[in-house]
């Protein structure tokens, strides 16, 4: 009898301004069909065609995948709507006698993707991936792996730039996190002194890594019908009244 072939994914990511498609097993030394372009507003229009030039590249079908992976925030509103909607989409598109309900749904948290898109692979300490979430804030979360699994040590939160060398201090306080995102730039003054005491990382999370966390997911049962996959906002409003932004500068849960 011939041998099983490993799981098929269809990994998308759109949570910043930079849109990515990745295609394959995930599993290491495997082929992978990946495409990366301008995010943001023009994903809705530029992200099924991308699929698209995978799938034909490849020689697949969506009918040959067995679960569409997205990465479900924080991160761009946007860009999270557009990654579940057309995640759900595709889904839904390959209903059939063997999959009443679509393929399958891995909706995985953005900033464990971008702590697997930065993190050298002999890098065993504490990840604060940390993603800019305008406004003054950035999203962040503190991720550790051991071997090929991902533990999540804090959850994803909204924290001002300004707040983060005090937050590290008392949530970390005898480890050096590696620093990982695309913050840096955006909040120069209020970074630039942890950078000359923690090791960073200039990076956005990337399709190819998203693809790199499917198997995993996988294995641990972690997939949903298309139906029940839902972004991740943290933030769950992008307007703040007056009074909000003259609050205190903090992290928020």
């Amino acid at each position: 009898m011939p041998a099983a072939l490993p799981p098929r994914f269809l990994a998308i990511e759109c949570s910043t301004d930079t849109l990515s498609v990745a295609l394959g097993t995930g599993l290491p030394g495997d082929p992978v069909a990946e495409h990366a372009g301008p995010g943001g507003p023009q994903s809705s229009t530029t992200l099924l065609p991308a699929v698209q030039r995978l799938l034909d590249h490849a020689g697949w079908r969506l009918h040959d995948l067995s679960a569409i992976a997205f990465a479900r925030g924080p991160g761009s509103f946007t860009g999270l709507r557009t990654a579940c909607a057309v995640a759900q989409g595709l889904a839904y598109g390959t209903r059939g006698p063997d999959h009443p309900d679509g393929l399958p749904v891995l909706a995985i948290d953005t900033l464990q993707v971008l702590a697997e898109t930065a993190t050298p692979a002999d890098h065993t300490g504490p990840v604060a991936a940390l993603l800019d979430a305008r406004m003054e804030e950035l999203y962040l979360a503190v991720w550790q792996r051991q071997g090929p699994v991902w533990t999540e040590r804090q959850a994803p939160r909204l924290c001002a730039p300004a707040a983060l060398a005090g937050w590290l201090a008392e949530a970390l306080p005898d480890e050096r996190p590696l620093l990982a995102g695309n913050v840096f730039g955006a909040y120069p003054d209020a970074l630039a002194p942890l950078q000359t005491t923690h090791p960073t990382a200039v990076a956005v999370p990337s399709a190819t890594a998203l693809l790199r966390l499917a198997p995993g997911a996988w294995a641990r049962g972690d997939a949903v019908p298309a139906h029940a996959a839902m972004p991740l906002y943290v933030r769950d409003k992008v307007a703040r009244t007056t009074a909000e932004r003259e609050q205190p500068a903090g992290v928020s849960p």
